[in-house]
């Protein structure tokens, strides 16, 4: 029998990841419970999206990348999150209709990149405070596994900065 190496188990780590995430595809995100939250990699960021400008969002999503090249894409390395509220949730429904937001264009080719990092543990945390006062219902959330929900998202930054994250927000 042959030993097993980091690769084989990397590798095996992220199939496994893929068929659980596509045994989640459809289902609506799930609520996060923040105090059970845990840096477990030695290197792990928030990246704070309260902004609707697409431009913005486009440079934090290359940020993201070039961030994770730093570390070889290796989700046991680095762990990132994206904390949105605000006009930040814009980025995660699944159509803008009646939403504050309707006249806005965002390409759909932004989404396709969140879902490209999330291949390597990038997880969106949404807050349900702007959900509610936004009136939007939380179930026209895009359904991938990688989006969960948090009771406050600047609540959600305070703490995973109390708990070692780093804090990035693009200008």
């Amino acid at each position: 029998m042959k030993p097993t190496t980091r690769r084989k188990f990397i590798g095996a780590l992220a199939v496994s990841g893929a068929t659980l995430a596509a045994s989640r595809a459809g289902a609506a995100p799930v609520n996060l419970d923040l105090a059970a939250t845990k840096k477990d990699t030695d290197f792990a960021c928030l990246y704070h999206c309260d902004f609707g400008d697409p431009d913005r969002f486009s440079q934090m999503l290359t940020n993201m990348n070039n961030h994770l090249s730093a570390y070889e894409f290796d989700p046991m390395r680095i762990k990132l999150v994206i904390v949105a509220h605000g006009a930040g949730i814009k980025f995660f429904l699944e159509d803008l209709s009646g939403t504050v937001w309707e006249k806005d264009k965002i390409s759909e080719d932004l989404y396709k990149r969140v879902v490209g990092l999330s291949k390597f543990g990038v997880e969106a945390y949404l807050c349900q405070i702007t959900f509610k006062r936004q009136n939007i219902d939380p179930g026209r959330t895009r359904k991938d596994a990688f989006l969960k929900f948090v009771p406050s998202g600047v609540a959600s930054v305070a703490e995973l900065q109390s708990k070692g994250f780093a804090y990035l927000k693009v200008g």
